[in-house]
C-alpha cells in the first residue's frame, strides 16, 4: 500500500486495502487524540475516503475500535509469548522480562494500549476479542504457573489470583509511568525498576523463592 499526504493534512492510499487504511486511521487519530477524541466521519476523512465508504467494512465508529484492540492485543499476545520464551533460561529470569515486554507495549504502542484498554469497548459483545484478550492474558498465568511450580503443592497461591495481582502491578505502573504519549507521569526511577522491585517484594510475601 502507498500512502500520500494531501495538502488538507489527511492521508489517502492508492490501489490499498481500505479496510487497512481506516485502521491505520483510526490509530494515528488515537494517538492524536485518544480512543473517544475523533468521529468515524473524520476517520474516513484521515484515510482520504468518502464518509460512506468505511461502512464497506465496519458498521460503525465502535466496531473499528474493536478491530484496532483486536490486532492490538495479537501483537501485544506475541510480544509476550516471545519474551516468556518457554520460561527460559529460568522461569524467573523470563518472568522480569514478560514484566518489562508488557512495559515495553505500552510504550511503543500507545495507540493500540488505548483501543485495548481504554476505548471502553465490552468485551462480552465481541467474542473475536475476549478470546484475543484472554490469550494474551494465558501468557501471564501460565508463566505464573510455572514460576511457583517449585513450591510445595500446599503451599501455592491460585494461580489466578497470583497472575490477577501481576497483571494489575504491571499495567498500573505501564499505564501511570510506561506509556509512550502524553498521559505519561514523571517518575524518579525508570518504569521497569520499579516494577521489579515490586513483583519482587510481592514474591517474597508469598514464599516465592528467586531462581
Amino acid at each position: 500500500m502507498r500512502w500520500t499526504k494531501h495538502g488538507d493534512g489527511t492521508r489517502g492510499y492508492h490501489h490499498g486495502n481500505l479496510k487497512e487504511a481506516l485502521m491505520r486511521a483510526a490509530l494515528e487519530l488515537i494517538r492524536e487524540k485518544g480512543p473517544a477524541g475523533f468521529t468515524f466521519a473524520e476517520a474516513a476523512r484521515w484515510a482520504g475516503v468518502s464518509p460512506a465508504a468505511p461502512y464497506r467494512h465496519f458498521r460503525d465508529r465502535d466496531e473499528l475500535l474493536a478491530s484496532v484492540a483486536l490486532q492490538g492485543f495479537e501483537r501485544f499476545a506475541a510480544m509476550l509469548t516471545t519474551a516468556w520464551n518457554g520460561g527460559r533460561p529460568t522461569p524467573r529470569q523470563a518472568f522480569d522480562q514478560l514484566g518489562k515486554a508488557y512495559l515495553a507495549f505500552a510504550r511503543t504502542e500507545p495507540a493500540y494500549y488505548s483501543a485495548m484498554f481504554e476505548a471502553g469497548i465490552p468485551l462480552h459483545n465481541n467474542p473475536e476479542l475476549l478470546a484475543a484478550s484472554e490469550r494474551a492474558f494465558a501468557v501471564l498465568r501460565d508463566a505464573t504457573e510455572a514460576l511457583i511450580a517449585g513450591m510445595p503443592a500446599g503451599k501455592r497461591p491460585p494461580v489466578l489470583m497470583m497472575a490477577l495481582h501481576i497483571w494489575a502491578l504491571s499495567h498500573g505502573i505501564a499505564s501511570l509511568f510506561g506509556r509512550g504519549d502524553a498521559a505519561r507521569r514523571a517518575l524518579p526511577m525508570s518504569p521497569e525498576e520499579l516494577l521489579e522491585a515490586g513483583v519482587l517484594l510481592y514474591l517474597q510475601g508469598l514464599g516465592v523463592a528467586k531462581n
